[in-house]
């Protein structure tokens, strides 16, 4: 025992309780359960009319016979050259957001691995998390209902079967984007040393939407906007601050011990060195 407490001198108490009930397998500490309002889908920390009205907070998408659409058109022409190769795979992978496989698209920056069954409450939290950022965007997108790069230019997307179902959902913000961007802001709370490090994935997961040939700049842009916008709301909303204290302490818990992160990151760090045009 003298070596475990040798091994983990410098954090909390609730740390370092954390971490000895992992070494020794008693069971963590568990969120409360949220009941599914759909198969898959938790429902989010905020209340519809607490969320950011992205129709106000945004400009207006750039409308055809703007500059800003001519750079994005020309933008969007150089990523075609991305197609098939390791960051189209990133995007592909990046673009699935059902869990657990999203769960683990900042793993590799958070150094640690973020699973139900060892980080109960970060898990639970990003999986409400989705649901306030991505609904966050929608008084932007089903006003303007800005169609999307694959439809001007019917090259194929990173998600295939989804080409119905998008072509019906606004483009402008990224929704993804709000998402990925909104995780990597809570992450940077719970691991500021890291900051560095899930910030350039949370960029690199807008990206992704641009790789995947769903989404022009200025939806990944001001897809960011809103994901800020929605975090800071969060800030004011008791429970998520208190599950965001317990992914916290487990996260700190994890890393004291040493668990690899939960995806490969050389795959991951190669992809993430391709230069996305701009």
């Amino acid at each position: 025992m003298n070596k475990i407490k040798n091994r983990f001198a410098g954090i909390t108490p609730i740390v370092f309780g954390l971490a000895i009930a992992m070494l020794t397998t008693e069971t963590l500490a568990q969120p409360a359960p949220v009941e599914e309002i759909r198969p898959g889908r938790l429902p989010g920390y905020l209340h519809e009319s607490s969320l950011p009205n992205a129709l106000a907070l945004i400009p207006p998408a750039p409308t055809q016979d703007s500059t800003a659409f001519a750079w994005e058109q020309d933008v969007n022409q150089k990523i075609q050259a991305l197609r098939g190769g390791p960051r189209w795979d990133l995007a592909t992978l990046d673009n699935d957001l059902t869990f657990p496989n999203a769960a683990g698209t900042f793993s590799c920056a958070l150094g640690a691995p973020i699973t139900q069954e060892q980080t109960p409450y970060l898990y639970q939290l990003l999986r409400r998390t989705l649901l306030d950022a991505g609904l966050a965007t929608y008084s932007a997108k089903n006003h303007y209902q800005r169609t999307r790069p694959f439809v001007v230019n019917e090259q194929s997307i990173c998600a295939a079967g989804a080409e119905e179902t998008l072509r019906n959902d606004g483009s402008y913000p990224s929704g993804h984007t709000a998402i990925g961007w909104a995780w990597a802001l809570i992450l940077s709370e719970i691991a500021p040393d890291r900051s560095n490090e899930l910030q350039a994935r949370g960029l690199a997961f807008g990206d992704s939407r641009m790789v995947c040939n769903v989404h022009w700049p200025m939806d990944v842009i001001q897809g960011q906007n809103i994901g800020a916008a929605t975090v800071a709301v969060l800030q004011s909303d008791a429970l998520f601050r208190s599950d965001l204290a317990g992914a916290k302490a487990e996260v700190a818990a994890i890393r004291a011990i040493g668990l690899p992160p939960s995806r490969d990151c050389a795959v991951e760090a190669q992809a993430m060195s391709v230069v996305v045009p701009r």
